[in-house]
């Protein structure tokens, strides 16, 4: 408080249930204006006006509004988690974002994310001497592919730590697709001594004395809450894995399999049976002798001219240069100079990237419907940013309508993108643009385009048949920019002739 009263106008109202009257302090550059009694009720109000308006200069390195606004949506989330006791409410531009009432932890998640939370809580805790950690983990059907919903607290202060989040992954081993993230609520209460919370200015970057500790008591508590509600899977024990029923089978040939039997009803077919009667009849009335006549009065009729002009001389084509496969991920193509080494994924990025800017600048981009249109839920701070952004989002192929609160439904996807899980495709083209509005200052339809191409160049991978591999790398030179991903990564690298002879010169 002390920092946001040093470069903003800030107002602070608060009473306690005790007093009679509360208190109004007005600050402006750490400077107390005024400081006077009010009619108030429990509880505390700040309100912040004018942030930097004392130091103009600190106003260039804010980000856009949408991006500021998820930062203080992500800061509020934090807070209200930390305090399920609590009551909040979060205003936006007169309209109101959240309104959280007081109770218990479970309570509050369905709050902040939704009522489709409330089937997938699964309730941790675990206790020793030492540390004690309570809280809520998800099922792992409800996983998702895009992070910012896993949440650590130490003694109610939020923190990001990879190695405790390592603790949570490992114990859903076996239990995720690759590159899904579970969701989690955990609060650790350890003795202040064990704990340095100095280490980052923003104080959510922590030292333990036992790292290694702590990460076995998150591991175990993970897995156990897992297994007490049978998330885990385990061995069915009920099943007949004996090979009595193949002997039997062996020993009674009558008992046939349903592909023999589905065989069987094939070729009692009607129509299909009567074609074939016709074929066989057709073959046994003309000889072999009748055949072999045949043939021998074709070729004798079939004359070849030959004319001696250049017009008729053999033309050898042009020897395209085969493309060898290596390791699944890189092609290598032999050219004039040496070697192409191409990455198939990062020239996939590139190819992409430059088709969906030119779908977004001419509105061209082709749409799929979905037969069966997906229902995503959005945290509010996604889903304010989604409507944001929808004009944009339908020029690269998709169609969605809203539908009820922080809900939307995916009517069509990229016809390129077809045939794809909708919800996944769309839930990671938001984390994608998210994380890149952090890390660059681009227009709306260039980020959007990157954040596409980078989530969906390894499954679009993937998925190329042989001949579209082979024509990849000349699809990726036929690009304005072939030589880096939208994020500059290098899609090919040429090693000279030069260089494969001093591997091998002495």
């Amino acid at each position: 408080m002390a920092s946001i009263a040093a470069v903003a106008q800030v107002e602070l109202k608060t009473k306690q249930a005790e007093d009679e009257l509360g208190t109004q302090l007005i600050i402006e550059s750490t400077e107390i204006k005024s400081q006077e009694p009010i009619a108030f009720n429990e509880g505390t109000s700040i309100s912040v006006k004018n942030l930097f308006y004392n130091v103009p200069a600190r106003r260039n390195f804010l980000k856009s509004n949408p991006v500021e606004l998820r930062h203080i949506n992500d800061e509020f989330q934090r807070v209200a988690l930390a305090n399920p006791h609590i009551a909040f409410s979060m205003v936006q531009n007169e309209l109101e974002t959240y309104n959280l009432e007081s109770g218990k932890l479970s309570k509050r998640i369905v709050q902040l994310f939704g009522k489709n939370y409330q089937q997938q809580l699964v309730p941790c805790s675990e206790e020793t001497d030492l540390v004690k950690i309570t809280g809520y983990v998800g099922k792992p059907e409800n996983a998702k592919k895009t992070r910012g919903e896993q949440f650590f607290f130490i003694n109610q202060r939020f923190i990001k730590n990879s190695y405790l989040n390592h603790a949570v992954t490992r114990a859903y081993e076996g239990m995720l697709k690759e590159d899904y993230f579970p969701f989690y609520v955990l609060f650790i209460e350890i003795d202040p001594i064990h704990v340095d919370i100095n280490v980052h200015p923003t104080k959510t970057e922590v030292k333990f004395d036992d790292e290694r500790m702590l990460y076995g008591g998150i591991h175990a508590a993970v897995r156990q809450a897992l297994a007490s509600f049978n998330v885990t899977p385990s061995l069915d024990f009920s099943a007949d894995v004996s090979f009595e029923h193949l002997n039997m089978q062996r020993e009674n040939p009558t008992r046939t399999s349903q592909k023999d039997r589905d065989y069987g009803s094939f070729k009692t077919l009607e129509g299909n049976q009567e074609r074939l009667d016709k074929l066989n009849e057709l073959y046994a009335s003309v000889s072999q002798e009748e055949i072999a006549t045949i043939q021998e009065a074709e070729k004798e009729r079939v004359v070849q001219t030959t004319f001696t002009s250049s017009m008729n001389q053999p033309v050898e084509p042009e020897e395209k240069k085969p493309t060898y496969h290596l390791h699944g991920r890189y092609l290598l193509r032999q050219v004039k100079s040496g070697m192409v080494v191409l990455d198939k994924i990062s020239a996939l990025e590139r190819i992409l990237f430059e088709q969906y800017q030119q779908s977004m600048q001419t509105g061209s981009g082709a749409v799929q419907s979905c037969m069966f249109p997906q229902q995503v839920s959005l945290n509010p701070s996604d889903f304010s940013l989604v409507m944001e952004l929808k004009g944009e989002i339908n020029q690269l192929g998709f169609e969605f309508e809203q539908m009820g609160e922080h809900m939307i439904v995916i009517q069509g996807i990229p016809s390129e993108l077809a045939p794809c899980n909708e919800k996944e495709v769309f839930e990671g083209l938001i984390e994608q643009y998210k994380f890149n509005a952090e890390k660059l200052d681009l227009p709306k339809n260039e980020s959007l385009a990157r954040a596409l191409a980078k989530r969906t160049a390894g499954s679009r991978c993937n998925q190329l048949k042989e001949e579209e591999m082979d024509h990849l790398m000349d699809r990726l030179f036929a690009c304005k920019q072939p030589n880096y991903t939208p994020d500059g990564n290098p899609t090919y690298v040429l090693v000279s002739l030069e260089q494969i002879n001093e591997w091998f010169s002495k």
